[in-house]
């Protein structure tokens, strides 16, 4: 019955860690479709946009790690939690009060500091998962956040009817995107005081297993003792043969439940430059410095070949949203029954397919209209078909090859190698719209490397 209850808890609490990070990936997607006439009526300068987006993958990519330790050393999610989300809701609302174009990108700096909680949520979902269930439980979790991503941009339809005054404040649709999430995340601040909670650490319920394992069997030992021997020595023989096999005088709980720090003779060179953990974060940061890079792309070529505006983009990041979303309810089924090295073949086959797809069809569409249209849907839906597969493999095979004891560290180490190439992909493709053939070789050729070099750990 207790482990019942024990079963339950544990996955209210994976259950509330989705919403995390649903509403983690939310916040960046409200904003996204009007940051840029923000900052024009702010009179900031063109470069200012991509200061302001690469400021929140910045502060997150620096945070993540110390939030993974903090979590590995006292594994008390719900605090981590509650004062990464303190920085959400000052980052959000001095992004309502948009004075200036310095206070809207540190506005950026300091909300991105709230997405290392990231780190402890991951730590906790290794630590309370079995190995066999943990890529399934990273797919939803995966699922949850291209959730965020595909509905965030739609709460501007109705944030860009606001017009009104807030005390000294102005509440219209550049300033209203802030606000919104302000009060989302305090919200959610209320839920995780009122109904989140921490499972007991790892550490502790294994001590003491232990120790009940050890004092039934020193009972079962002292039974058979005295039945066997009890006719042929004397009270004093007896009692002295108790005395040997008996267990020691069990410890006061604060003793016996203490366990020694998770970072007591920890390597970071003797964790991380192993080559699989290594081959598994080239997996992390490639397949998100090509996310980020076509995606870049993607909105420069469907102007320059269809005529594609605001709405028809809308649309099609829309459709996308949603096959990503399918691919991750999909790999969440496949994974139940397949390994996960087979389902990152299958995700890396697909990426290579789409990059060689796109470096002979999107660089120079062949045709007229309907198959160059016809060529960019099949090289799109390809790019975005292998990312469930790519992301939800290393995910799941990098907390199995890193100390389960430091998986807060790891999975923020692993999230600021995403975040460099969240950093980096957009400023690649962003220089060279006009060079497609050196882009796409470029990304073809880290998608054969990591193919490779993970065939070669097969």
């Amino acid at each position: 019955m207790k482990l019942t209850q024990k079963h339950i808890t544990s996955q209210q609490c994976v259950l509330y860690n989705e919403k995390l990070i649903l509403l983690n990936s939310l916040s960046p997607a409200v904003i996204l479709p009007t940051i840029w006439r923000y900052l024009q009526t702010l009179d900031a300068p063109p470069y200012f946009l991509g200061l302001a987006l690469s400021a929140f993958s910045l502060s997150g990519l620096l945070s993540g790690p110390l939030f993974g330790h903090w979590s590995d050393r006292t594994q008390a999610t719900k605090k981590i939690i509650l004062f990464a989300n303190l920085f959400e809701i000052i980052g959000n609302f001095m992004y309502f009060m948009g004075y200036s174009k310095w206070l809207l990108l540190s506005s950026r700096l300091v909300a991105g500091i709230g997405t290392g909680a990231g780190s402890a949520i991951f730590g906790f979902l290794t630590r309370s998962t079995a190995p066999e269930d943990r890529a399934t439980v990273f797919a939803a979790v995966m699922a949850c956040r291209q959730a965020g991503l595909l509905i965030g941009p739609a709460f501007n339809i109705f944030l860009r009817l606001c017009n009104f005054h807030l005390g000294p404040f102005v509440v219209n649709k550049y300033t209203a995107p802030g606000l919104f999430m302000c009060l989302l995340w305090i919200l959610l601040q209320l839920a995780v005081v009122l109904m989140y909670w921490d499972l007991p650490r790892p550490e502790r319920m294994k001590a003491q297993e232990s120790r009940e394992e050890e004092n039934e069997r020193g009972l079962m030992e002292n039974e058979g003792e005295e039945n066997d021997e009890g006719k042929n020595h004397n009270s004093a023989a007896s009692s002295a043969t108790l005395n040997q096999i008996s267990p020691p005088p069990t410890p006061p709980p604060s003793e016996t439940l203490e366990s020694p720090s998770p970072f007591k003779n920890f390597s970071i060179s003797r964790e991380f430059l192993r080559e699989e953990v290594v081959v598994l974060l080239a997996a992390q940061f490639i397949t998100l410095f090509n996310q980020t890079a076509l995606e870049t792309m993607v909105t420069p070529l469907t102007q320059k070949y269809f005529g594609y505006g605001e709405l028809e983009n809308s649309v099609m990041y829309c459709l996308c949203g949603v096959e990503v979303i399918a691919g991750f309810l999909f790999v969440r089924w496949l994974s139940r029954r397949v390994a996960e090295r087979v389902v990152l073949v299958i995700g890396l086959t697909i990426c290579n397919i789409s990059g060689v797809w796109c470096l002979i069809f999107l660089a120079s569409p062949l045709g007229g209209f309907p198959w160059q249209l016809t060529e960019f849907i099949i090289g799109v839906f390809l790019q975005v078909l292998g990312l469930p597969f790519v992301a939800v493999a290393q995910v799941s095979l990098f907390s199995k090859v890193t100390a389960e004891k430091t998986q807060g560290f790891s999975q923020g180490v692993r999230r600021s190698v995403g975040g460099l190439a969240t950093i980096l992909g957009p400023l690649w493709a962003g220089g060279l719209t006009e060079n497609i053939y050196i882009m796409m070789g470029v990304i073809m050729a880290l998608l054969l490397l990591l193919t490779v070099s993970g065939k070669k750990r097969d």
